[in-house]
């Protein structure tokens, strides 16, 4: 099966290399893209002195048009699996061919890297778990389904998922959005543990008051979810 890592880049010169590296070492059976989001960094120069394969966007989407176009390039290309991965270092590539058989063996539609089954390595901040725990109560109320990580950016999903994201795909802060749209499509969703690290460089986009203005967001887009 072709499997492919789609890797979303903002501004992750510092990180790049690393993280691309990590992939390179120990998942060599993914194949990869990273998705340059118009940085006004060295993201690119960094990416083409290190021989990285990347696409170039020509103006900023955010982070879900980044994620989307690199959907788009995986179903265009008829990979079979696809996973995002974040550019600043924080998932391990070791866990891909985990979740790789997970998708498999359990006929899921996606699978998530959780933090939170074992509680091993970073655990994000406490503004961030708040959120997370908020989201988890949401999916459990209104879908009926425990997932306990909603808004990891570590995701794999399959074809008919691809396909679908391709289509549509929320433009900021999509994850736990486009979980419970998998939901209520009756999609399997499942979770395996993983171990998250901290960025190795620069600092999160999200500060304070992007995440309050994230939990409001988020929840009005779940419920409204739910209503369609």
């Amino acid at each position: 099966m072709k499997k492919l890592v789609i890797i979303p880049a903002f501004n992750e010169a510092e990180s790049i290399v690393g993280a691309v590296e990590d992939i390179r070492k120990n998942a060599p059976e993914f194949d990869y893209i990273v998705i340059n989001d118009c940085s006004e960094d060295m993201t690119a120069e960094m990416c083409k002195k290190n021989d990285i394969k990347v696409l170039e966007l020509p103006i900023n989407l955010g982070i879900g048009g980044a994620v989307q176009t690199g959907y788009a390039y995986a179903y265009r290309n008829q990979y079979d699996i696809v996973v995002q991965f974040d550019g600043d270092g924080q998932h391990a590539a070791c866990f891909l061919e985990t979740m790789a058989e997970a998708l498999i063996s359990q006929e899921a539609d996606m699978v998530i890297g959780s933090r939170f089954i074992e509680y091993q390595g970073f655990q994000s901040s406490g503004i961030r778990r708040v959120g997370i725990k908020i989201f988890a109560f949401l999916t459990k109320v209104l879908f009926g389904e425990k997932i306990t990580d909603a808004t990891s950016g570590m995701r794999m999903c399959n074809r008919e998922v691809i396909k679908l994201f391709v289509q549509d795909y929320p433009r900021d802060y999509p994850e736990p959005e486009t979980v419970c749209r998998l939901l209520r499509k009756k999609c399997r969703v499942i979770e395996v543990p993983v171990q998250m690290r901290r960025r190795f460089a620069g600092t999160s986009s999200i500060s304070f008051g992007k995440s309050i203005y994230y939990m409001i967001k988020v929840t009005l887009a779940v419920l409204i979810e739910r209503l369609r």
